[in-house]
């Protein structure tokens, strides 16, 4: 019998599905990863690099001590994670957030991932799911998954939709900005885990700019969805038009809220709003512009992005755009382990369990791998406790709908990790003189709580499984 005949076979290598192979072929599980491109391609990707990322190039907050998405990225790093590896080896300053150099980043993955003798890496489009018959197969098509392939999911669980819609931030050449008007500085001249305090781009408005600049956005030229189509957007990444669709002062509450930050080239005077960019590679020539996805046609694009005061001459390397996203309602459809009930011999990883994020998706395929591993080791697959952020994911992903007040299920909507999502812990609530803290010292303090007790579980759990 060949290896591939034992193989564990995996659709898609994007972040959950290499991520998933890694950990399955560590555990001396053989692996074939199928990947469609460069034989089909999406909207989206531009290389056929496993783990290629799309959207933004931030893996969002590295604080471990503080934040539920740097929790996940130390449980990840715990687990012996590909994708945190090949982040942390690729990382670009980006104050307190873990950013990387994204072609570098994905071309180490892709070169792990070929390198490692169990693995198999196939260049082939799938376009329906395997039967039991073939085995053991993982789904992390991730939210780009193909026309053929989503209809054959959608018969294996008898739902009618699988979509909704996501847009991505247009990326700009550094030297085309104008550092005499923009400067550099993260939000309250915080210092993250690869850069300094001042990582970040700002280009401030004022008030007469940022109104200007709003009515010109939201009377741009958009993508136009077809009838029978329905734009059911991510609240966590939301088009900027679409934000300013929901009022004026929306964006300067979210990517384009002012505080932290002062311009140095006219201290006396408070910025109405703020413009971020982020840097986008290694070499610091590609700068992307934070929080703005957007669904503006190319040419609405650069005539309102110039509007933003540095940004007039700005050359772009590439432009916003807009690709449908995919996802199961999993809390109906998977089991604990994230098994498809109607056919077991499926997992799903990754933004189609309905997981948000980068880190998210590449989580729960470290789990699903390590689910399978043990599976094929004659062992009970073991879920992380619910107290740990790889457990608290799961538990949204596979029961995490809401009840509404008459009782019925909500919409099951994707969801980025957060504190919300783990069960209550005791905490101290005073200093050690005695006095009450109070406000955002008393969250701090919860917050440690949180992630000491998440760290000292997944530690354990990671024992009991090895």
């Amino acid at each position: 019998m060949s290896k591939e005949d034992k193989a564990i076979r995996i659709i898609g290598a994007g972040l959950a599905g290499s991520e998933a192979a890694w950990q399955l072929a560590n555990h001396g599980i053989p692996v074939v990863l199928h990947e469609m491109r460069p034989v089909k391609t999406t909207d989206a990707h531009i290389t056929d690099h496993c783990a290629e990322l799309v959207c933004s190039n931030s893996f969002r907050s590295d604080d471990a001590s503080a934040n539920a998405v740097g929790l996940l990225h130390q449980e990840m790093r715990e687990a012996g994670s590909l994708i945190m590896a090949c982040a942390d080896a690729n990382s670009v300053p980006a104050g307190g957030a873990l950013a990387v150099a994204r072609e570098a980043f994905s071309e180490m993955v892709t070169e792990k991932l070929s390198t490692h003798p169990l693995i198999t890496i196939e260049r082939c489009e799938l376009t329906e799911l395997p039967s039991a018959e073939d085995g053991s197969v993982l789904v992390a098509t991730g939210p780009l998954t193909s026309q053929s392939l989503s209809q054959s999911i959608l018969a294996a669980t008898g739902e009618d939709s699988l979509a909704f819609y996501d847009a991505i931030a247009p990326i700009v050449h550094f030297d085309s900005i104008d550092m005499d008007k923009a400067w550099f500085q993260s939000r309250y001249d915080k210092i993250g885990p690869s850069g300094t305090s001042a990582d970040y781009i700002n280009c401030g408005m004022n008030e007469a700019e940022y109104k200007a600049f709003i009515e010109a956005m939201l009377a741009a030229e958009k993508t136009e969805f077809k009838e029978w189509e329905k734009a059911k957007y991510f609240d966590g990444c939301l088009p900027i038009e679409v934000m300013a669709e929901r009022g004026i002062d929306t964006p300067r509450y979210g990517p384009m809220k002012p505080v932290g930050l002062t311009n140095p080239n006219d201290p006396e005077t408070d910025p109405y709003a703020v413009v971020q960019l982020r840097q986008d590679n290694k070499l610091g020539t590609l700068y992307n512009i934070v929080g703005f996805q957007t669904k503006m046609k190319y040419g609405a694009q650069t005539e309102v992005f110039r509007m933003i005061p540095g940004l007039e001459n700005a050359q772009f390397a590439r432009l916003g755009g807009i690709h449908r996203n995919t996802f199961l309602n999993s809390p109906k459809l998977l089991d604990g382990t994230l098994r498809l009930k109607s056919h077991p011999h499926l997992r799903f990883a990754g933004q189609i369990t309905g997981c948000e994020g980068y880190v998210e998706s590449a989580a729960i395929g470290l789990l699903t791998g390590r689910f399978f591993a043990a599976e094929a080791k004659g062992r009970e697959a073991m879920t992380p406790p619910e107290t740990t952020a790889f457990g608290a994911l799961l538990a949204h992903i596979t029961g995490g709908h809401l009840i509404d007040s008459n009782g019925g299920q909500r919409s099951f909507q994707p969801m980025n990790v957060n504190f919300g999502l783990f069960p209550a812990v005791e905490f101290s609530k005073r200093r050690e003189d005695g006095s009450k803290m109070r406000g955002v010292e008393k969250q701090l303090s919860k917050k440690k709580a949180l992630t000491k007790r998440a760290l000292d579980d997944v530690k354990n759990w990671l024992k009991q499984i090895a």
